[in-house]
């Protein structure tokens, strides 16, 4: 690996070497998350998932956000900022015969794993920082973010990003965790979670659901809609305990150690699990919003 010069970089700089790292190293993971490789929770409505089958429920919050941004019968561009492997992009694709999906991430395996899973279909996935992509301005008809817009904590530069490349009425949603109170606000418990969370999945911080959504005010975005649906991520919330435990014997059974990523990345999902505890002050949201 070629050395790096860190004397100048601040902490900014250093949570997106491990963002990046952390991506390389750990998505191979997510399999056992997922076998789409669906990188975020998922969505429960009752007789429509299974609660015990978490693809059921993690393919239903990429219906969820599909729904919301209303796509019709006609040619329509869509981009996912932050996409992981592809998986919302390919469930998209599945759905709408007429899309045409892009896909950003900052992750050189999740590049060339996601492209090799959408051979034969009407996407590609290039290597971009959502932040500042290269795309012309008013490119494309509706934007996603599930569980992405966090590893930047949430700055107001992921939605001007957004704002800039989607079309005039073009729709954004995002699919994400927030603070309901200021950090200093938080209980101990609650600002413990917090603290091991961004830790442990390469977050620079959550923002508070109400100054987000004025951060998307101030951008531009109007019909801005915020809907708690912390219920429903719940149940594939708490599978999280029995996939670190399916994990890790797995692991053992293999006679591997867990690498360092893999050990962040399931620590992070116990935090997850810890924080979705205390729902006085974190909340799971979809928020939509119109340029």
């Amino acid at each position: 690996m070629k050395s790096i010069n860190i004397s100048h970089l601040n902490q900014q700089d250093f949570n997106n070497i491990e963002m990046i790292d952390f991506y390389n190293e750990a998505t191979e993971d997510y399999k056992f998350w997922s076998k789409d490789y669906n990188m975020h929770f998922g969505y429960f409505r009752l007789f429509k998932t299974n609660l015990f089958k978490r693809d059921s429920m993690l393919n239903e919050m990429n219906n969820q956000v599909m729904k919301r941004l209303k796509i019709n019968s006609k040619k329509h561009r869509l981009i996912d900022l932050g996409c992981g492997m592809g998986a919302t992009m390919r469930y998209a694709l599945n759905e709408f015969k007429h899309l045409i999906a892009y896909g950003v991430t900052v992750s050189e395996f999740q590049l060339k794993q996601g492209n090799e899973l959408l051979k034969g279909k009407n996407g590609i996935i290039v290597k971009e920082n959502y932040n500042e992509t290269s795309f012309t301005s008013d490119s494309f008809d509706s934007a996603v973010a599930i569980e992405s817009f966090c590893h930047s904590g949430h700055d107001i530069k992921s939605i001007q990003e957004a704002f800039r490349i989607l079309k005039p009425k073009g729709k954004l949603v995002i699919a994400d965790a927030f603070l309901k109170k200021e950090v200093s606000q938080l209980c101990p418990g609650s600002h413990f979670a917090y603290k091991r969370l961004c830790n442990h999945w390469s977050l620079d911080k959550l923002e508070h659901i109400d100054h987000y959504k004025q951060k998307l005010l101030q951008t531009g975005f109007s019909n801005v809609k915020t809907e708690n649906i912390s219920f429903r991520v719940a149940p594939s919330v708490f599978h999280v305990p029995f996939a670190i435990i399916g994990f890790a014997l797995k692991t053992l059974w293999r006679n591997t150690s867990l690498k360092r990523e893999s050990l962040h990345n399931l620590k992070g999902s116990f935090y997850a699990l810890l924080s979705g505890l205390h729902m006085k002050s974190f909340g799971y949201y979809i928020i939509t919003a119109t340029k």
